[in-house]
């Protein structure tokens, strides 16, 4: 709020002439209509009109020029093609397009640069934001190597991040829970990834991603709850307020179909339940709010505290994104997944 005592310093000769007989006038009505209040207010509304005076028009309403950065301060954990094409321009805006080639995608290669999204800088997540001194894939990297990592990348504190990648729903959930287990939460996923990107049709942005930008400020704020262990998985297991829920495919499930990754076992984590991570989607695109809450119903799962799990980490996070838009907040990501539990032969494996 202005403070009226400061307005009421500013002298009059600074107003041009032919405002001050307008002002005049609107005094002498303002005090007409006050009197009523007290002595004090015609000193009062002069001053405001004093200030007003003093401040152009076009900033009188600059609150509202500000109004869409703040409607979007806290954000949901999916975004919209229209959202980004909207905000594309906003100066705290950071998009990262989420690069990992798929394990159940053979072939597939990141497309070229000028093929992403306006500004998009490309994230190999073997290299970025992973532990390196870990021989199990893709665990989350230590809270120092992840804010050098993502001041590398251009990331900021007040940066408000959109995630993505090539497949539609794929690697963009896992760098997006990776930053919010790192402290930061303006951070969502591009519903549909560049798929649906494309399919929106051109923009009047330049097309070159990749953008090189200054190094960032970002420093990770360590939430250790977001992803869990081994340990923490082998006590749920004997809790009835748990929920194990294993996102790969269920031939990898019962142990009917051979496992990616050499000198695994076959088969899953008793207790566990089997939601693959592409039965929360329609083509790469999440589904409803009312198809998810029926898939999670189905399972007994709304009510639990759930733990998610795949093969390395990664696409665990796609229907831990899904309990997210439905509601269901009390999730943790299993980090070292089956590429952990079913190398460990003091780990329990079960087929039925």
């Amino acid at each position: 709020m202005y403070d009226c005592r400061l307005a009421r310093t500013a002298s009059s000769r600074s107003i041009p002439r032919c405002r001050m007989k307008h002002l005049s006038a609107s005094k002498k009505r303002f005090d007409t209509v006050w009197a009523n209040f007290g002595h004090s207010t015609p000193w009062l509304l002069s001053s405001t009109i004093d200030l007003l005076a003093l401040c152009p028009r076009g900033q009188r309403g600059i609150r509202n020029s500000t109004s869409k950065l703040e409607r979007n301060e806290t954000m949901g954990p999916l975004i919209s093609v229209a959202w980004l094409q909207e905000n594309l321009t906003r100066p705290d805006l950071i998009i990262l397009e989420a690069g990992l080639p798929s394990a159940v995608s053979a072939g597939a290669v990141p497309p070229p640069e000028d093929e992403g999204i306006p500004g998009s800088i490309y994230v190999d997540l073997n290299k970025y934001f992973a532990d390196e001194d870990q021989v199990l894939p893709h665990m989350l990297a230590t809270p120092y190597k992840f804010s050098e990592d993502a001041q590398a990348l251009g990331v900021n504190q007040d940066h408000t991040i959109v995630v993505f990648d090539k497949f539609g729903i794929y690697a963009s959930p896992r760098l997006r829970l990776a930053f919010k287990a790192m402290g930061h939460d303006k951070v969502a996923v591009l519903n549909g990834g560049l798929p649906a990107w494309r399919a929106s049709g051109p923009t009047s942005s330049p097309s070159k991603s990749g953008s090189r930008r200054p190094p960032g400020n970002f420093v990770a704020n360590f939430r250790p709850k977001v992803f869990c262990d081994a340990e923490s998985v082998r006590e749920a297991m004997q809790s009835a307020d748990h929920a194990i829920v294993d996102a790969r495919s269920s031939g990898r499930f019962k142990g009917t179909a051979p496992e990616p990754r050499a000198g695994l076992r076959g088969g899953h984590i008793p207790g566990a339940v089997n939601m693959p991570f592409d039965s929360v989607l329609d083509q790469g695109v999440m589904r409803s709010a009312d198809e998810l809450q029926t898939i999670f119903d189905i399972h007994s799962l709304v009510s639990k505290r759930l733990i998610f799990s795949c093969g390395s980490g990664v696409t665990a996070c796609v229907p831990a994104l899904a309990a997210e838009v439905i509601g269901v907040t009390d999730i943790q990501v299993y980090d070292g997944s089956w590429s952990e539990w079913g190398a460990r032969h003091d780990l329990p494996v079960t087929t039925d």
